[in-house]
């Protein structure tokens, strides 16, 4: 996928903390994190909200191929999914915090839209 961002961790690390970060954001609703972070867990959450309008099977195994937890994967299929139907896209927003205090990196929310 071009354009993605580095994060300055290689692949290996950087894949295992997208799927963190999306999986603590289904499972609770929001996280505080920097921006650059949020637009790339932003992707991949709305990436796999889409997967789930579509209750099939397949798309319940390519969930739990990337999310981490399976009450998490159950969680988005019977509570998250439902809620976007009528949706096309734009399931959560980007709240900007402002800088962090040690290295002024700047700061986010992501949470899913109600």
């Amino acid at each position: 996928m071009p354009g993605t961002r580095k994060l300055g961790r290689t692949s290996d690390q950087r894949k295992a903390m997208l799927r963190a970060m999306v999986t603590f954001l289904l499972e609770n609703g929001q996280i505080k994190t920097t921006v650059t972070r949020a637009k790339e867990v932003r992707a991949m959450a709305e990436k796999y909200i889409t997967l789930a309008k579509v209750d099939s099977l397949h798309s319940k195994r390519q969930s739990l191929a990337y999310i981490t937890k399976e009450d998490v994967v159950k969680k988005l299929y019977t509570e998250i999914a439902p809620l976007y139907s009528d949706r096309n896209g734009g399931y959560t927003r980007i709240i900007k915090t402002g800088p962090r205090r040690g290295d002024a990196a700047e700061m986010a929310i992501l949470e899913l839209v109600k």
